[in-house]
């Protein structure tokens, strides 16, 4: 329901094409990406690899972007989870992207996920991409669209995105 209730509003209706995800954010997934994400096991990037690699070749893209981290963020993880997943595969990550410091999306409350300021920002123009956007979960959606809200305010021709897990 979150798909059409953003497709509904003006202001996002477009903003992103289309989520790919490889599984159902179930106990198991939430177990195995908490372990990547919060708990440093950065060798899991290596087993989604083959899953997200096959997903690839039915995705029409010209370049690839990570969901960035804040400064402090990865600082903390030490490492960037998105980015991660794109280098396990064989490519390179293009670092459109950075994003302001805010409370981690994992401790807000739905309606939060939803409703916040924009805290992605870009730098250069990409005249006619079709950029997909990686990322771990797609929760809400809120994350995925206001990072291609400033891809296509950047001259993206498309956003579509890529998950582990919707949730």
């Amino acid at each position: 329901m979150d798909c059409v209730r953003w497709e509904e509003d003006d202001e996002w209706k477009g903003t992103l094409e289309k989520n790919h995800s490889l599984v159902t954010y179930n106990d198991f997934a939430q177990e195995v990406i908490a372990r990547y994400k919060f708990r440093g096991d950065y060798v899991l990037s290596k087993a989604f690899a083959a899953l997200i690699q096959k997903k690839l070749r039915s995705i029409p893209f010209d370049m690839i972007v990570p969901i960035p981290l804040s400064a402090e963020r990865q600082y903390e993880r030490g490492f960037n989870q998105s980015e991660a997943l794109i280098l396990a595969c064989g490519r390179e990550p293009h670092r459109l992207l950075t994003r302001t410091h805010t409370e981690k999306q994992s401790k807000k409350s739905r309606s939060d996920r939803i409703h916040f300021s924009q805290v992605f920002q870009i730098a250069e123009r990409i005249p006619d991409q079709k950029i997909l956007l990686i990322d771990d979960i797609y929760t809400t959606g809120s994350t995925l669209r206001h990072a291609a809200k400033q891809l296509i305010a950047a001259g993206a021709n498309s956003v579509s995105s890529l998950t582990i897990a919707r949730g």
